[in-house]
């Protein structure tokens, strides 16, 4: 079984996409924690998370409680998981059909893998396409430098991390503990892989906690950098794109896919990229 918790608050607009994109996958056994701080209305949308599209193996859980903030809510809700591998997927975000059985796949036959990064995709408030992240291994540089390419959306592990690891979310942190995290668990030893398909979609939302000012203050909180810090973060955004070019990233195929919309919440709706793209332009 997989286990996803969703750390929920204010968004239940959002969430009821992401319930749905989690109840329809098929093929898989799937427990779904989410985790509500307290917003009026959530057990209401949570009601209708099995409704007709909702396979009989998917299994939601609402708990509602108060918490000190989204890796908190995190982790309150992976110490509830049962199942052979994990996740969390905000309200913004969504699983693509089948996604999660590719995911069961990969890790039954790779026993050893503790982590697994897949590609995401990136689209606007109305399910628009932006651009695509095809997963890439995490380089130590690059999250030495306050940067992590892959989305968590798109991130799977094994239970064992946390459980016998006690490899939990940092609930101090507000916005980067997803890195921080990922840094715990390379010191640790941790197998991690990447796959070559896809998982996810991450809605740009111009909100988004990830993408503003405030991760890079996290990240760095003491002193302004030096110009032999710019040179060296520029050095390694550098590097880091030689990679994703040697990756492929940069000479996607056209493809589609599907996704639940504010105007469409119960029926996916199939969008066509003719012209896909690795950069994140309005993100640049």
């Amino acid at each position: 079984m997989i286990s996803i918790v969703t750390p929920s608050f204010g968004q239940l607009e959002w969430l009821r996409l992401c319930l749905a994109s989690v109840a329809d996958q098929e093929g898989v056994e799937v427990e779904h924690i989410v985790h509500d701080a307290g917003t009026a209305g959530v057990e209401e949308v949570f009601a209708d998370a099995s409704g007709p599209a909702a396979t009989a193996r998917y299994h939601p859980r609402l708990f509602v409680e108060k918490d000190r903030g989204m890796y908190d809510a995190i982790n309150r809700g992976l110490a509830k998981t049962s199942g052979d591998i994990c996740a969390y997927l905000n309200c913004d975000e969504q699983y693509l059909p089948g996604a999660l059985r590719q995911v069961v796949d990969a890790f039954r036959n790779h026993p050893r893998l503790d982590i697994l990064f897949a590609g995401s995709l990136v689209v606007d408030g109305q399910g628009e396409y932006i651009c695509s992240r095809p997963a890439l291994k995490p380089s130590r540089r690059h999250l030495n430098g306050g940067h992590m390419y892959n989305l968590t959306s798109s991130l799977f592990f094994r239970p064992r991390l946390f459980r016998q690891e006690k490899l939990f979310f940092n609930p101090d942190l507000r916005i980067v503990g997803d890195m921080e995290w990922l840094s715990r668990a390379m010191d640790a030893g941790a197998h991690i892989e990447t796959a070559g398909f896809f998982t996810s979609v991450f809605s740009d939302l111009g909100t988004n906690l990830a993408l503003s000012e405030g991760a890079a203050a996290e990240v760095h909180p003491a002193m302004p950098p030096t110009v032999f810090d710019r040179l060296a973060l520029a050095t390694t955004v550098a590097a880091h794109r030689v990679r994703r070019l040697m990756a492929g990233h940069y000479s996607l195929r056209p493809f589609q896919y599907q996704i639940y919309t504010r105007q469409h919440p119960n029926l996916r709706q199939t969008f066509r990229v003719e012209a896909p793209t690795g950069v994140w332009r309005n993100r640049l």
